[in-house]
């Protein structure tokens, strides 16, 4: 049997609307446009060191000082905080945790990247990676040593993460017996952030192509080119990365009947609905090849029957 003509390329002709900035935006756009879709990008929220450095500076130390059973780095952008918290003070990543210290994440890209500084995962969810996924994962505080505790009477846990973050995690960590510390790591703040302030450090495993060596291959719009690309019906597809990310699209986008919208995660997708839009498919990995699923199962799916105002 012949193969199409769209045989690999399931994206052929189709523009997908990424919201992030160009920087962070790479490896996700290279795998849409590797399936044949035109990635188009417009930066919505952006992200900066914390405001309370001092807070986060006093959690670090009592890190170091042996307080802290469990280290949890939630996301790839907590870890370029760290990263980031450490350069400026004349230290690596590495030298934030100190030996003996378990670390957790939610999924592979965070795995990945703290692996490659040198940091060692012991515990991240397979099936669901999300805060949820984490907690069913995680054993209770006096399960003798399975899982998430240590056996040796240390149950205090510290989550670094965005000052957006909702406390899915902490909470569910509390219920399971451990005493949890949350402390915010870096602020997630509307697009462009301050340049003094923004998130600049690279990390080790690059998860975009950097810019001066491989562009990306999305177009940049304004918020008034993709209003004006949406009225127009020339945007198959939006790409909500995160909660934050998604209430900044029903702020900025207004209407998207004419779209599908993907969500990255189940908390992303909770937050479009609860705004009031239909979410076409969920990446339940949040991966450049996940995402690129979701896209393909969203385009595929049916459009929701129009419903006739009453009369």
């Amino acid at each position: 049997m012949g193969r199409g003509p769209g045989y690999g390329r399931p994206l052929a002709g189709r523009r997908v609307l990424l919201t992030r900035s160009p920087d962070r935006a790479g490896a996700m756009a290279s795998a849409l446009a590797a399936a044949g879709a035109e990635p188009l990008l417009l930066p919505l929220i952006d992200f900066e060191s914390a405001r309370d450095a001092g807070t986060l500076e006093a959690a670090l130390a009592r890190l170091a000082a042996g307080d802290y059973a469990w280290l949890v780095v939630s996301s790839i952008t907590t870890v370029r905080a760290l990263k980031q918290f450490a350069a400026e003070r004349g230290d690596s990543l590495r030298s934030l945790v100190p030996e003996g210290v378990r670390i957790a994440t939610i999924g592979p890209s965070s795995g990945r990247v703290l692996e490659s500084e040198g940091l060692r995962v012991d515990l991240a969810p397979e099936g669901k990676q999300s805060a949820e996924g984490l907690v069913e994962l995680w054993a209770y505080a006096d399960d003798g040593g399975a899982a998430g505790a240590d056996g040796a009477g240390a149950v205090r846990v510290l989550i670094p993460q965005s000052s957006l973050a909702a406390p899915t995690l902490s909470d569910g960590l509390v219920e399971r017996g451990w005493d949890v510390d949350v402390v915010t790591a870096y602020e997630t703040v509307d697009y462009p952030a301050d340049p003094a302030r923004r998130l600049t450090a690279e990390l080790a495993v690059g998860t975009e192509p950097r810019l001066a060596a491989e562009p990306s291959p999305a177009v940049a719009l304004s918020p008034d080119e993709a209003q004006g690309e949406l009225a127009a019906g020339r945007i198959d597809a939006v790409v909500a990365a995160s909660p934050s990310a998604a209430q900044r699209i029903c702020e900025t986008l207004r209407p998207l009947d004419a779209t599908r919208l993907v969500a990255i995660g189940q908390p992303t997708a909770a937050e479009l609905r609860s705004l009031g839009v239909d979410v076409a498919a969920t990446a339940t990995r949040p991966t450049p090849e996940g995402i690129v699923d979701a896209v393909v199962e969203a385009l595929l799916r049916p459009p929701r029957p129009s419903v006739p105002p009453p009369n």
